[in-house]
């Protein structure tokens, strides 16, 4: 109860800015379709060079996946080991980073899934992304932390808020021309986030982008954002969901 009352104040608070003017508000235009596959518990998404590369989590179906785009097959999977969380992804001079949840663990791996080496991480990650010359992190807070890409030490942190209202339970990352997107857990909506100061100047409204009533199992939230940095378009995705949307902002 305590976590749908304070999600639900955030959701207000966010649109009050938004009607008052002082936030973007940005509705989507679907450009395309692909499939996804439904048991892919989507903790982290990534595009690059006409490839998907996705992070899943739970204990014992954690993944680091290589997806074709147009079919949704896998071209190549890393299943971790069943201790691991998986949790978000991003690369950062051609190796993927995949952070892990609860157990202090980092994976490393080539674009082609090899894994490389297995590091200590002393945060519990939810998202990650980065811009390209630092790791940038979510914990489920209000804070986003800048991380050195080798030694993980944290060389900045931001407080996330609207109004000087921390904005928390920021989860899944993306950074889009010079701006971070950010899923908010629990709810269809992006925020976009000043990463020097932190404050929220945008809102992705991405209600009803799928219907839970045209299929026969449960969809879980909205979770995953790739850029298409050649098409300037985002891709969006969630937890247990069978497509990834391709959109274009409004």
């Amino acid at each position: 109860m305590k976590k749908t009352v304070l999600l639900t104040c955030i959701l207000i608070i966010l649109f009050t800015f938004v009607s008052h003017g002082q936030i973007k508000k940005y509705s989507y235009e679907i450009v395309n379709t692909f499939p996804h596959d439904i048991d892919a518990f989507t903790q982290g998404l990534y595009y690059k060079d006409d490839i998907f590369y996705e992070g899943t989590g739970l204990n014992g179906k954690s993944s680091l996946r290589k997806i074709n785009i147009d079919s949704g097959k896998i071209i190549k999977i890393f299943n971790l080991p069943k201790q691991y969380f998986g949790e978000g992804i991003t690369i950062v001079d051609e190796i993927i980073y995949q952070a892990t949840w609860k157990s202090k663990t980092i994976f490393l791996y080539d674009k082609e899934i090899n894994l490389l080496k297995i590091d200590k991480f002393p945060y519990q990650c939810w998202g990650l992304t980065d811009n390209d010359n630092e790791l940038i992190m979510s914990d489920g807070t209000s804070n986003l932390f800048f991380l050195d890409k080798d030694s993980y030490e944290i060389k900045s942190k931001i407080e996330v808020t609207i109004n000087n209202k921390a904005v928390k339970n920021l989860n899944e990352l993306e950074f889009i021309n010079g701006k971070i997107f950010a899923n908010i857990w629990y709810q269809d909506l992006i925020v976009i986030i000043e990463p020097e100061d932190g404050k929220i100047t945008g809102v992705v409204d991405l209600s009803n982008i799928i219907n839970q009533n045209d299929y026969e199992y449960e969809l879980n939230v909205l979770n995953g954002i790739a850029y298409n940095k050649e098409k300037d378009t985002i891709y969006i995705t969630g937890k247990l969901w069978p497509l990834i949307f391709e959109i274009e902002l409004i």
